[in-house]
């Protein structure tokens, strides 16, 4: 038995894990049978070991090592994300399991994964007022800071009212070279 498959506790979620390589770093995918739970950027060693902690906590088990409903949704979302890095695929077809989020936040990325198509941004503000919380611009920042399915919900489309881009928890260079995939910013130099 693995550091990360334990017994798992009563009420436990299956739930399974990959990394997977990508343009931008590895990329951590967790899912349930019911769909993708996280995609966690920058998942090296460190970062994808926290990642996996946390979901241990939340879940109540490790990952499942053999092949279940979980490792088939892991296939879909890691086939999808290769040909989204290839510039091949603009939406994302993969279940979601949005059990990670809830309330407000759930509203605003659910709102965004719907209404922010690839190619085109959307200010935070804007995204508040999507949601019918004029107000609440920074607390839309405070949910896609939150948000556990970066990419896949493109939180990288949300940007500042002013042009600026804007925060992201993986780093701007990381949003830069999205925004630039998908055709809204011009390459980087370097």
């Amino acid at each position: 038995m693995t550091d990360t498959e334990r017994t798992p506790a009563p009420g436990a979620q299956e739930w399974a894990w990959t990394t997977v390589g990508s343009s931008i770093g590895p990329v951590g995918l967790a899912a349930t049978p019911r769909g993708l739970l996280e995609v966690a950027l920058r998942a090296d060693g460190p970062t994808a070991a926290g990642a996996v902690d946390r979901l241990i906590r939340r879940l109540g088990t490790g990952p499942a090592a053999a092949p279940s409903a979980s490792h088939d949704v892991l296939a879909e979302a890691a086939a999808e994300l290769a040909a989204y890095f290839a510039g091949r695929r603009r939406t994302f077809s993969v279940p979601l399991d949005w059990s990670l989020t809830a309330g407000f936040h759930r509203e605003v990325l659910r709102e965004l994964a719907a209404h922010v198509p690839y190619g085109s941004v959307v200010s935070y503000q804007d995204l508040a007022d999507r949601v019918g919380e004029p107000g609440a611009a920074r607390a839309v920042g405070t949910a896609m800071g939150g948000n556990p399915l970066p990419i896949v919900v493109p939180c990288h489309r949300v940007v500042e009212s002013g042009g600026g881009l804007g925060g992201f928890g993986s780093g701007l260079e990381v949003k830069r070279a999205l925004l630039s995939l998908e055709g809204v910013l011009p390459q980087p130099l370097f």
